[in-house]
């Protein structure tokens, strides 16, 4: 229990005093005029209040990854609260600060142009293809999560593909239409539910009289059943990705930059999602450490459901909540990544359209994309769910690792402290490279091989980062 106050009071702290210093650092000015008032359509760039952004925001970024990803993170153990708590303060948050405080800046561009404008043009070629098929991904993972979890609770006869065929063409529908009409709507109040089901369960779990795990000198080690196979690094920093710091949320924060009105909500909307995701990651580890009798029963449940975090959410949602209460919150589990689906295809049409200089006020040009996207995703839905999985799950991390390194380039063209990015973006390079080389669906390396290979791209991350500063500054002196 001390751990997670403790932890709880540092998230919280993090965005009372750590986000204002970010906010200072980029120079956030309440007079200067957003894209939303600059260059309003009526589709995608609209004004609208700031609690309905961060809501919106909250939603769009949580996805499954801070209720699968915290539950199957959970299998490490207590250590799994260091990575959510310090890497959503000191990383993710500073990370979806930037990409979407950014984006207002460059009129609401997607992060893909962003890229490209500080790391040159063959990065941002890279990145639009890289980022268009990571969005894709995303929307077919998000389309089998919510179906299974449906399947599971249906009448018999009502298949899992009957659940996909109702999600892909709320997919359809939520991404043609302006961001007012379902997202600026409905999704609000599907944020607050959210939340409001993990403060739920948390609350149903102390009452209960659960014991929760500490993180102490005895627990701070790897408690997976396989610890050989899953090494705290680079395993733990992967699949606590939505959490602590993802990448899928540099693609949904220029959504929410082409509606503000006042870069001032940057901080509020930006830093304190990705802070009350990090809450959300926090209470379901905690739960799932907890509610089977302690870390190693879980690894146990895990093994036998083969990994399968649906049926953990369900028991857990059933049996502290009672069968409607675990109604609601499943229904709040299927509404996270159904919306952060739709956002996903939202985003890769908007990166094409920038990409083509393609306006998307007429609806003929948002089919034009939108159709090949769609297609594209459905075709992913037939690949088995688990594979696509991992390979999202590093995909994203690495999507994240590049925008660490973009933003840094950026503070150091701005000469403003540089260090609040670079130190997460070398880290993050050790996670990536590592887990690529180590990995099953990686190169299936040694660890003797992995850490020091990943330890070295690291190092020549940092060189190159340096020849790039001492060039800049001699070109500017």
């Amino acid at each position: 229990m001390i751990t997670l106050i403790v932890s709880s009071i540092v998230l919280l702290l993090g965005y009372l005093l750590y986000s204002r210093y970010i906010e200072r650092v980029f120079g956030a000015d309440p007079d200067r005029p957003t894209p939303a008032l600059t260059m309003a359509d009526g589709v995608d760039y609209m004004p609208l209040p700031w609690w309905r952004i961060l809501l919106i925001q909250f939603l769009n970024i949580s996805g499954l990854g801070p209720i699968f990803g915290a539950v199957a993170g959970a299998m490490w153990g207590p250590v799994a609260y260091l990575w959510i708590v310090l890497g959503s303060v000191f990383a993710g948050a500073v990370h979806d600060y930037f990409s979407g405080m950014l984006s207002v800046k460059h009129k609401g561009l997607s992060i893909t142009e962003i890229v490209g404008i500080y790391l040159g043009t063959a990065t941002k070629q890279f990145m639009r293809a890289f980022t268009v098929l990571l969005m894709i991904i995303v929307g077919a993972v998000f389309i089998m999560g919510p179906a299974r979890i449906l399947a599971g609770f249906s009448p018999e006869g009502v298949s899992m593909t009957f659940w996909v065929w109702v999600v892909f063409s709320y997919f359809v529908l939520a991404t043609m239409l302006p961001i007012d009409k379902i997202i600026g709507r409905i999704y609000p109040l599907f944020g607050f539910a959210l939340f409001f089901m993990a403060i739920s369960l948390i609350i149903s779990l102390l009452a209960n009289g659960y014991h929760i795990p500490e993180l102490n000198a005895a627990s701070f080690r790897n408690l997976h059943s396989e610890a050989g196979k899953f090494p705290v690094f680079p395993m733990l920093f992967i699949t606590i990705a939505c959490g602590a710091i993802s990448g899928f949320h540099a693609t949904q924060s220029p959504l929410m930059a082409r509606c503000i009105v006042n870069e001032k909500h940057g901080r509020r909307v930006f830093y304190g999602a990705m802070i009350i995701e990090a809450f959300v990651a926090m209470i379901w580890a905690t739960i799932s450490m907890s509610f089977f009798g302690g870390i190693g029963e879980l690894n146990n449940i895990m093994t036998e459901y083969q990994g399968n975090a649906a049926w953990v959410v369900n028991e857990i949602s059933n049996s502290l909540l009672g069968k409607f209460g675990g109604f609601l919150a499943l229904l709040g589990v299927v509404a996270a990544p159904i919306t952060s689906g739709d956002t996903a295809f939202r985003s890769a049409r908007l990166i094409i359209a920038d990409f083509l200089k393609l306006k998307q006020g007429p609806v003929i040009n948002r089919l034009y994309i939108s159709i090949p996207l769609f297609i594209g995703g459905y075709f992913l839905t037939q690949i088995d769910f688990s594979v696509i999985w991992r390979y999202f799950a590093w995909s994203n991390q690495t999507l994240a690792t590049i925008v660490l390194w973009t933003i840094t380039v950026y503070l150091v063209t701005q000469k403003k402290n540089y260090w609040i990015t670079l130190i997460p973006a070398v880290f993050m390079t050790a996670v990536i490279s590592t887990y690529l080389l180590l990995a099953p669906e990686g190169f299936a390396l040694g660890k003797n091989i992995s850490y020091p290979a990943g330890a070295l791209i690291s190092v020549l991350s940092v060189v190159s980062f340096i020849l790039f500063k001492r060039n800049h500054k001699n070109q500017t002196s």
